[in-house]
């Protein structure tokens, strides 16, 4: 009897493939947007497993908190703004259309009021181009251009912890951990390189031995590889 594949005993959603929410600290999303300018201190860090970057937790005039996405630079007690009117400064949270051109950006919405989506990652950020219209080109960190409402909402500078990659990991068991924090899966290994029992393309030496195009109708211990596709390969020349 064979056993299930990678993506089956993925999606069945077993301890080994599940990350643990309970240590996920909060969840990051600006609030309701604010009529006037509201001013915010930041009192303190939180290291998250669930995030790449560092999270602050900001605290208003009125007492509310909210905990966001740390920019490069900023340090406890700095004030950031927010709401109609706010500075361009460090960490601010504007609308699109009020930010200078060439301002980079991070945590940005792709709708009005949906918290921020786009440029989240530690190190990223994004760049406001240019404005027209109801319409904001923002260029972003995969160098893809994209147009956004001008009413959506955008933290001013970079997502700190830029440097996380360049320290290297050393040891295989602390990359698997890592990932498992995430809800990633590591290490990954290919098809062709699995014993028959495990996979469809297992048990080869070096290829797969057969096409790899199987039918939409197949049964899910086979539906590997190009799932009906209506051509692989070269195009032939005429």
């Amino acid at each position: 009897m064979g056993k299930k594949l990678r993506q089956q005993r993925r999606g069945k959603g077993s301890h080994s493939f599940t990350n643990p929410p309970a240590t996920y600290k909060a969840d990051v999303a600006f609030t309701r947007p604010r009529a006037s300018k509201t001013i915010g201190e930041v009192v303190e860090f939180i290291d998250d497993p669930g995030h790449s970057a560092p999270l602050m937790r900001v605290r208003y005039e009125d007492m509310a908190e909210n905990i966001l996405i740390a920019p490069e630079g900023i340090k406890i007690g700095d004030r950031i703004e927010e709401g109609s009117g706010a500075s361009v400064s460090l960490g601010s949270i504007l609308k699109l259309g009020a930010i200078p051109e060439g301002m980079p950006v991070y945590n940005v919405e792709s709708t009005p009021g949906d918290g921020g989506r786009m440029a989240r990652a530690s190190g990223s950020y994004a760049t406001v181009l240019a404005r027209a219209g109801e319409k904001v080109s923002v260029m972003l960190p995969s160098k893809q251009t994209v147009y956004i409402d001008a009413e959506c909402r955008a933290e001013i500078g970079a997502v700190a912890g830029g440097g996380r990659e360049a320290q290297p990991i050393l040891k295989a068991g602390k990359h698997h951990y890592m990932m498992h924090a995430v809800n990633g899966y590591w290490p990954g290994h290919r098809g062709v390189k699995s014993n028959p029992i495990d996979h469809p393309f297992g048990g080869k030496q070096h290829h797969k031995g057969t096409s790899s195009m199987v039918s939409r109708n197949a049964p899910p211990g086979a539906k590997v590889g190009h799932i009906a596709a209506s051509r692989v390969g070269r195009r032939k020349r005429g």
